[in-house]
């Protein structure tokens, strides 16, 4: 039948009659089950369904081939040779270790302790090192600390095994998103060398642990979004989202960065939300039930993961440490070590009492027979936050001036509002006294100096009388607002004669008042730091059955609110400056690292891969750009978001633009220190981002095509990576083989550190004569360098300069007798010893680890501006360092020459500071 003629609809059948079966179009004889109009098939492909080539829907919308899962297993072993090279090294403490190694010393010793983050990770952490028979007697003190009988490397593998897992997550995360294979390659391969990444998942660090949980949690909630379009409250539905609740419980239980990617799933479920809302074929029982599973698992399970994890940490740290001061009387007696026997309930002249500071938890109003060594220079108080004979003070009656009273056998005499004592300190028999000095640290006028004085049998003056002010009492025991009452009674003590109040707060004596906490007297002080209780009371009148009270010790809610609060205002209280913190605005332009330990001439610095880095915050900014135009656009009434893969990428791009802004913006609210390392739960929110981009724009091309540009791009990582590679693994930071250069050198330098001491600059007159330049070192003394872990880096960096180049230091040698003015400060230094040569054709050079980025590492560069030295030059120095120490003559006059060795020529004074030098460089 031709085209154009339409054929004859077969007539109705008789009434009675069933119709008969349809026959099979000529024009489309083989008819399908899943022919769908337009819109139909639309609404399948928001779905993922790939119609005519895939009727079952893969969990999760995640299809992934046969050819990926071997993809995937290469991945993993790329990224585990990546982060488990050399893990061993350094055998050392490197930054931040010297916290979370401690902590898990205190863990397997159950010492309670205190940290601004949650304890998951550092639980994790504690338990590689507990299977591997740590015995928690490390103390993990400085930087740069040998490790001695402590399985740092299963501790380390915990985060670096985080970190390998992380690759194929992000991997998974771009194929559920629907993006092509080559970026989900693209994007992992880029996870899998980024310096800083690299860097943080090596070493005993939370942040490995953080991001991976955020990756988790990413890629659970994008496969609960692919089985919510394709149909709800399936089985499948109901495991995707409570994994989700379960990653959020986890990543929140690392650190409280945590809440960020809460936030980010947070929003999500919001937009879902409100668009079932709006969806008028939803009847509200069905909104209901989604919004209730969504808050059972969003909600809910992370909510009991947190606490749980609490409950570990509570359980584990059962027994008394050195976290107790920051935590309440209550909270501390319910620790091993720190419960106490029911004491007297009634308070009287005569009592023998313990008065704890309230506000503060700097413990106990404390004396002890050490001076001040300024001021009165009488006997210190202070505030002590342990138990100890000299808390105890005993309570006498300021009025009574007969001294008659037998306090030890007369009826106790109740202490009401108003009443003027006496505190006796018992074991000194000093009293509480205050005085018209200032006092040691806080020298302000409304402020005087509190005291312990006196003499055993004297009966006190003036000055060391208090009366009692009640502040209020326990709601339990109704008389205690009247009078005083152990446990339950606070109240103040003002001073007689001046009027101010004793007063404490959170500063610290220096090393004479053995760091405990400063009690002074003062005329404006705040009622919250001028609050005291008595914890203990006894008294020789009271008999055995009088009452008595305890503590009442908190449950695990208690304990857990008491303990977030703690938390909380510790982390605010982050706010000293650092050497190496940083602010937000300086992390997507990656303008500062963090350098995390140097020694022998090796150095870990953290700092990120540049391409990945730069790439990443250029497709947030193309991203805000291009989706700014499009609001613009639509608003002049185009229909760009009609367009369906318009609606794909800005929905694609969108969730992860919101992830990368919760995780980021709000550091710009928070004053407390901020590293480098803060920004990296934003960064792989960025680093996926610039694949969807990319999945964008190449999305037009051939496979073959992408696939090349994805290749260049993983080249140029791979090749940044390693270029700052030897920092990531501490590595020494030179090449194994020195570099020869035809071009003529016009100096060298020697030392200098970035803003810092400046190198030393050394001319050479003539090219062509053989060249040492550690010969040729100014006479000057070079100065020392720090050794610790917060030291820019080695400074011993040696530079070859060309003429006419800029140089970052003074030359000493600007005039002519410069050599004279600095000869005489060396010469005492000298050590005899030949040191090789070279000539301006193969110059040495020496490549220490530098400041920011390695600045001054040498390298070769047009011009003659640099090299390398020999890597044999540095293991003879060091073999021979200790015989070179013991060479050291005693000093001479100047100008005197040293006697010369027989086998070798004698060394000139230049010479002999670049010996100097090289040793100050070693000890570094």
């Amino acid at each position: 039948m031709s085209g154009h003629v339409r054929a004859r609809r077969p007539a109705s059948p008789p009434p009675g009659v069933a119709h008969a079966a349809p026959v099979a179009s000529q024009r489309f004889p083989h008819p399908r089950d899943d022919h769908l109009d337009a819109d139909a098939r639309r609404a399948a492909a928001s779905k993922g369904l790939l119609l005519g080539k895939n009727k079952q829907y893969p969990s999760g919308g995640l299809s992934v081939t046969e050819s990926e899962v071997k993809l995937l297993f290469v991945l993993v072993l790329v990224a585990a040779g990546v982060r488990l090279f050399r893990l061993s090294k350094p055998n050392s403490v490197v930054f931040d270790e010297v916290h979370f190694g401690k902590f898990a010393s205190k863990y397997i010793k159950t010492q309670y302790f205190v940290d601004v983050h949650p304890p998951l990770a550092k639980l994790l952490i504690t338990l590689a090192a507990f299977v591997f028979g740590y015995d928690g007697q490390f103390d993990f003190k400085d930087i740069g600390k040998i490790y001695e009988r402590v399985p740092y490397v299963a501790m380390r593998m915990v985060p670096a095994t985080l970190g390998v897992a992380t690759i194929p997550l992000a991997y998974l995360t771009l194929r559920a998103l629907d993006c092509r294979a080559t970026t989900a390659l693209l994007v992992s391969l880029f996870i899998t060398f980024e310096n800083g990444l690299v860097t943080q998942s090596r070493l005993i660090l939370l942040d490995s642990p953080l991001i991976f949980f955020t990756a988790l949690t990413v890629f659970f909630w994008i496969g609960f979004c692919n089985e919510d379009k394709y149909k709800p409250f399936t089985s499948s539905w109901w495991t995707w989202l409570t994994l989700t609740g379960f990653s959020l419980g986890a990543v929140v239980s690392c650190k409280w960065v945590g809440l960020f990617t809460i936030a980010t799933v947070g929003a999500s479920t919001i937009s879902q939300l409100w668009n079932l809302l709006g969806d008028l074929r939803v009847p509200p029982r069905l909104f209901v039930r989604h919004f209730l599973a969504r808050a059972m698992c969003l909600i809910v399970i992370p909510i009991v993961f947190y606490m749980t994890m609490f409950q570990i940490h509570f359980l584990i740290l059962e027994n008394s440490g050195d976290g107790d001061g920051f935590m309440s009387s209550e909270f501390q007696h319910t620790l091993g070590g720190r419960g106490m026997v029911d004491t007297y309930a009634d308070v009287g002249i005569g009592s023998t009492v313990t008065i704890r500071h309230l506000n503060t938890q700097g413990g106990y109003l404390h004396s002890h027979v050490h001076t001040y060594p300024g001021g009165s220079q009488q006997q210190q108080v202070t505030l002590y936050p342990h138990r100890d004979a000299n808390n105890d003070w005993r309570i006498f009656n300021a009025s009574d001036q007969s001294g008659n009273f037998d306090w030890s056998s007369e009826f106790v005499s109740d202490i009401t509002q108003g009443t003027r004592i006496k505190l006796q300190h018992i074991a000194t028999e000093k009293h509480l006294h205050s005085h018209d000095h200032r006092p040691p640290v806080s020298e302000v006028d409304f402020q005087n100096e509190v005291s312990a004085y006196g003499l055993p049998g004297f009966a006190g003056d003036g000055n060391d009388d208090w009366y009692v002010e009640i502040e209020h009492g326990d709601k339990r025991d109704s008389v205690s607002a009247k009078r005083l009452r152990t446990l339950r009674t606070v109240f103040r003590l003002r001073h007689a004669l001046t009027g101010c109040y004793l007063f404490s707060h959170k500063v610290k004596l220096p090393d004479w008042g053995f760091e405990q906490q400063e009690v002074t007297c003062n005329k404006n002080a705040v009622k919250a730091n001028s609050l005291w209780y008595i914890e203990t009371a006894q008294h020789p009148a009271l008999p055995p059955d009088a009452p008595k009270v305890n503590y009442k010790l908190p449950g695990f809610f208690g304990k857990f609110f008491e303990l977030q609060q703690v938390m909380w205002t510790t982390n605010a209280g982050l706010t000293d400056r650092h050497t190496y913190d940083s602010r937000p605005s300086a992390w997507p332009r990656l303008l500062r690292g963090i350098n995390f330990w140097v020694k022998d001439h090796r150095q870990i610095y953290l700092i990120g891969n540049p391409l990945v880095w730069w790439l990443s915050t250029a497709a947030v900014f193309a991203y805000a750009v291009v989706r700014g135009s499009l609001i613009l656009r639509a608003q002049r009434g185009y229909r760009d978001f009609d367009n369906t893969k318009v609606a794909k990428y800005d929905s694609l791009c969108g969730f992860l633009f919101v992830g990368w802004f919760l995780h980021y913006f709000p550091f710009f609210i928070m004053g407390r220190q901020l590293f480098l390392h803060h920004y990296f739960p934003a960064l792989y929110f960025a680093i996926l981002l610039s694949g969807a981009v990319f999945d964008l724009v190449t999305s037009t091309l051939r496979p073959k095509i992408r696939l090349q540009i994805a290749a260049v791009f993983i080249i140029l990582a791979i090749w940044q990576f390693s270029r700052f590679s030897s920092i990531a693994y501490g590595t020494p930071w030179t090449k194994t083989t020195p570099v020869k250069s035809n071009i003529p050198v016009a100096h060298t330098t020697v030392g200098g550190e970035v803003d810092g001491r400046p190198a030393i600059v050394i001319p050479h007159d003539n090219g062509d004569e053989p060249l040492n330049p550690n010969a040729h070192l100014a006479q000057g003394h070079a100065d020392p360098v720090r050794q610790d872990g917060a030291d820019a880096g080695d400074a011993g960096t040696t530079s070859v300069r060309g003429e006419n180049v800029p140089e970052p230091g003074r030359n000493v040698f600007d005039r002519p007798d410069a050599k004279v003015d600095v000869k005489s400060k060396v010469e005492e230094l000298v050590v005899q010893k030949a040191l090789p040569t070279t000539t301006t054709k193969e110059v040495v050079v020496v490549a220490g680890g530098g400041g920011d980025l390695g600045a001054g590492v040498a390298a070769p560069v047009v011009g003659g501006t640099s090299a390398e030295r020999k890597e044999g030059l540095v293991r003879e120095e060091k073999e021979k360092e200790k015989d070179a120490m013991d060479e050291m003559t005693t000093t001479h006059p100047a100008g005197v020459e040293k006697e010369k060795p027989a086998d070798v020529e004698p060394l000139t004074e230049a010479e002999h500071e670049v010996k100097k030098a090289a040793e100050v460089f070693h000890d570094m």
